[in-house]
């Protein structure tokens, strides 16, 4: 039996990178699919493959930092779904500068995706997710929200919160049963990940190095971590950070 058989999620920054494979691994675990991006084109092509797969999805072209956007989605996936299980936040602007090159723009907009679309999606949970079944946040963090990274601060501020919202909101939303938790991942060599790090082998080369298990990280092996955290089998899981490096955090850095 597929582990999220009948349940509905929606998923952030789902048309590319980890958010795609995650939404791609909920859907093959039984899950209909709200498909949430800013380019209408990969939000689209990710439904496609969902479906050629025999799952169900819906795009969803939004900018998930403006709040109305963000809710009149989910309004739209619940009108037609009938319910609303999981949310999972991935969505989010990467610039890494020095901070004395940083601009009130730049930080405006990282944090309006990063980080204040979680509240956004909170309110979406508390207005759609069944008081008695409950149901399931989660978000995104990185080992950057514990560690010293050069020319992330930015980055790292937002995960920073992002990890503490998880714990907060997980504590004030229990009683809806509605659990809160977030995937931590490390090094993860994505195509977007790469463009930001100037396609430096180098530099990933070196991480893998570092890695107690010898290899950097997939984007299948968040997404699984993320459907094990939005199944039945983690029903007493919430508040968790979940780390996904392979040891690389506790040896010196992701």
């Amino acid at each position: 039996m597929p582990r999220l058989k009948g349940q509905v999620a929606f998923v952030t920054g789902a048309g590319r990178g980890i958010g795609q494979v995650m939404a791609l691994a909920f859907a093959a675990e039984g899950a209909i699919v709200g498909v949430a991006d800013i380019d209408p084109a990969t939000a689209q092509a990710t439904v496609r493959e969902i479906e050629k797969n025999a799952g169900a999805a819906r795009a969803f072209a939004i900018d998930v930092s403006r709040r109305d956007d963000f809710l009149r989605a989910v309004d739209e996936l619940v009108a037609e779904f009938g319910r609303l299980d999981i949310v999972a936040n991935n969505a989010i602007v990467f610039r890494r500068e020095p901070v004395a090159e940083i601009r009130e723009e730049t930080v405006a907009r990282m944090i309006d995706v990063g980080l204040k679309a979680i509240f956004w999606s909170a309110q979406a949970a508390l207005k759609h997710m069944d008081p008695e079944r409950g149901g399931v946040i989660i978000n995104n963090t990185s080992p950057a929200a514990e560690l010293g990274v050069p020319r992330s601060t930015v980055y790292s501020a937002i995960k920073g919160g992002v990890s503490s919202l998880t714990r907060s909101l997980a504590v004030e939303f229990g009683p809806r049963k509605i659990r809160v938790n977030a995937v931590c991942p490390g090094t993860v060599p994505t195509p977007g990940a790469r463009a930001m790090n100037n396609n430096d082998d180098a530099l990933y080369e070196s991480r893998r190095q570092r890695c107690p298990l010898g290899r950097n990280g997939t984007a299948e092996d968040v997404a699984s971590a993320a459907v094990f955290l939005a199944s039945p089998e983690a029903s007493y899981i919430t508040a968790a950070i979940l780390r996904i490096d392979g040891g690389t955090t506790v040896n010196g850095g992701a």
